[in-house]
């Protein structure tokens, strides 16, 4: 595994590729109403925006012709499990939120930046019940879901059998690849529930999260970073920094939370993973990679071009789902990726393919927004 990683780490992109994709990121999104995409070939468009295209049963946008047989399962499914699986999965949300509740009563939360509180660094008995119920209310709402087992693989590097000395020798240059920060590649919301189960870590979340009933408590005791998503003032750079701190520290002091980031910034259909935004590599530290992997037979939990509303409710209705999750190793940096974020990110991203055998797709946010516009512009297929 070490020689992969070696053979992986590539020369640094040109300053002209780098400034084509700032450049990408930043054009003005295409308006639904022109009709410049609307007048393509459907199939064309789905090949064209291929990372965020849905294949299964349901059709694109979950809104395709389904055969009787599968209405019949959806109809018992909506009399049979959904009603169960609605039930007690308010009831564990309830129970985990009064818990947080309970835990944060009393406590003076940390509000050193942007007036955020901050109650993922609790110590004693209040953080340890936040973290361990946590993580089993996370597994039960996964399990309810219908996840009733999840297949996880740990990829460990080869040369991992030391002598005593050897081992000795490395104590100290533990602490320095301790990873401060998970990555995966992001499939589904269900992505949040593995890891919280897994790791309970922190993640970046919109402001208005923190205000949400019942989850708003939550995403406040996991230590979230919050940041308004469409701004594009210095509030981006402020948590940017705030984010590589929280990973350094994360590296220095194993009982920090770590932080949780999805590089691609956006979900896709899990067969693609698109280019890394740099935030999770600033910080120069460590990081642990994660796969993700949904499969299905009939409905994809990928959520990628459906709505929310009528993605969750397919979700319900579907008996059992599945997830796989590959466990990458510690990637540690070279120098020249710790001076270059661009480079490192370049060769986590290329690495989680190989090892995912996921293909390399150069869109991202801004086409998936144009690829939606162009779908509601589109008669819809069958």
């Amino acid at each position: 595994m070490a020689s992969e990683l070696q053979q992986l780490r590539f020369d640094p992109p040109q300053s002209n590729a780098s400034d084509e994709s700032s450049a990408r990121e930043d054009r003005p999104l295409l308006n639904p109403d022109s009709g410049a995409v609307a007048d393509q070939d459907s199939d064309d468009i789905h090949l064209k925006y291929a990372p965020f295209s849905r294949r299964d049963a349901y059709g694109t946008m979950g809104r395709g012709e389904l055969p009787w047989m599968e209405k019949v399962l959806l109809g018992m499914a909506l009399i049979t499990i959904v009603p169960i699986r609605v039930v007690f999965g308010m009831s564990l949300l309830f129970l985990y939120y009064m818990i947080c509740r309970i835990c944060t009563l009393l406590y003076d939360p940390n509000r050193e930046t942007n007036e955020q509180e901050d109650y993922a660094h609790m110590v004693g008995w209040r953080r340890s019940v936040i973290v361990w119920s946590g993580r089993f209310v996370s597994r039960a709402m996964l399990f309810v879901l219908g996840f009733y087992w999840i297949s996880e693989v740990n990829r460990i590097p080869p040369n991992e059998n030391k002598s005593t000395n050897e081992n000795e020798g490395q104590e100290n240059s533990q602490e320095s690849e301790r990873p401060g920060v998970i990555i995966s590649n992001h499939v589904s919301y269900l992505d949040i529930l593995y890891h919280m189960s897994s790791s309970f870590p922190s993640f970046v979340a919109k402001r208005s999260v923190a205000k949400l009933p019942l989850v708003g408590i939550i995403s406040k005791c996991l230590g979230c970073v919050y940041v308004q998503r469409e701004s594009k003032t210095t509030e981006s750079k402020g948590v940017s920094g705030v984010v590589s701190e929280r990973i350094r520290e994360a590296v220095k002091n194993s009982s920090a939370p770590m932080m949780m980031l999805f590089p691609e910034g956006t979900t896709t259909n899990g067969e693609y993973l698109l280019p890394f935004k740099t935030g999770a590599f600033l910080s120069k530290a460590p990081v642990l990679p994660l796969i993700l992997r949904y499969p299905y037979q009939r409905f994809s939990l990928a959520w990628e071009s459906m709505a929310g509303g009528r993605h969750f409710l397919l979700l319900l209705c579907q008996f059992v789902n599945h997830l796989e999750v590959i466990r990458l190793p510690v990637y540690v940096p070279s120098q020249e990726e710790k001076d270059d974020p661009k480079l490192y990110a370049s060769n986590i991203r290329r690495f989680m393919a190989k090892e995912g055998n996921m293909l390399l797709s150069d869109i991202g946010l801004p086409e998936k927004r144009v690829y939606l516009a162009a779908l509601n512009g589109i008669p819809r297929q069958c």
